[in-house]
């Protein structure tokens, strides 16, 4: 995240970025004078107090959110452009797979709709599923899988057409805290080994310092950032590393930052 030159190499850029919904006295201020700058190649965690803003703002990096002032481009684009180009792919807080398609027809829908040909579609819906662990379940039904691989299906339909940039809004939130870890663990794995940039929407702090390379605070309603943590822990992560000094100081941090953001003083 370079300040001097943040449109260089940058994934998100974000200045004054502020959002209201509503007009006149029903207006609600969600997100107040943004400033954020998201490296390629990054992987940060967005997290505060529910109602912050957190998935508002990674729904205004998705353009399904407009910006009410500032600016915000995505690889150098307008939210709008990215997301034309399919720049990005996003993961929802439920996996949203429909039942009556097999597993690998849910990785290729966006494929399909697109009109990619069919043996190109199957192609990258073995590559996807590969790359998540579930290359034995492509015949399977999503009623046949459990929460978490389902959850799995839906990120190997965000990597369907190859993003840099995947926006994930909770994704594991509502899953058991051991599916949670492994899944903690293959997501890490997957973004070491990819080269993709992620942006990572979490009320966990465990989560967010075990995952990110920078760790965004943001305040109370009207979200501000409150603070950028950078990680200093290894590229490469273990679940044991959770239990290292660097990783509890780290998680410290990050929960003085949020009590500071909640106007404690």
């Amino acid at each position: 995240m370079d300040a001097s030159n943040p449109l260089a190499g940058a994934a998100v850029v974000a200045e004054n970025l502020s959002i209201r919904f509503g007009t006149g006295d029903a207006a609600t201020l969600a997100l107040s004078d943004i400033d954020l700058t998201i490296g390629q190649g990054d992987f940060v965690s967005l997290i505060g107090p529910s109602g912050c803003g957190k998935t508002t703002l990674l729904r205004a990096i998705a353009d399904l959110v407009q910006p009410s002032s500032g600016l915000l481009r995505v690889n150098g684009m307008t939210p709008e452009a990215a997301r034309l180009a399919r720049a990005y792919g996003y993961v929802f807080q439920a996996p949203a797979l429909l039942p009556w398609r097999s597993v690998a027809r849910n990785v290729t829908l966006p494929l399909e709709i697109a009109g990619m040909g069919r043996a190109e579609r199957q192609a990258e819906a073995e590559r996807n599923l590969a790359l998540v662990g579930l290359a034995d379940f492509a015949r399977k039904f999503p009623w046949q899988l459990s929460g978490g691989m389902q959850q799995r299906v839906s990120i190997a339909r965000a990597l369907s057409f190859k993003p840099s940039l995947l926006l994930m809004d909770e994704p594991f939130g509502a899953l058991d805290e051991i599916t949670r870890d492994g899944l903690n663990l293959h997501l890490h794995e997957l973004w070491a080994s990819s080269g993709l940039t992620g942006v990572f929407v979490t009320h966990s702090i465990p989560e967010a310092v075990f995952l990110s390379t920078h760790i965004v605070v943001m305040s109370l309603r009207p979200g501000r950032v409150v603070e950028v943590i950078e990680s200093a822990l290894p590229r490469l992560r273990r679940l044991e590393d959770r239990e290292t000094p660097e990783f509890l100081a780290l998680s410290h941090r990050v929960r003085a930052a949020l009590y500071d953001g909640h106007g404690h003083g």
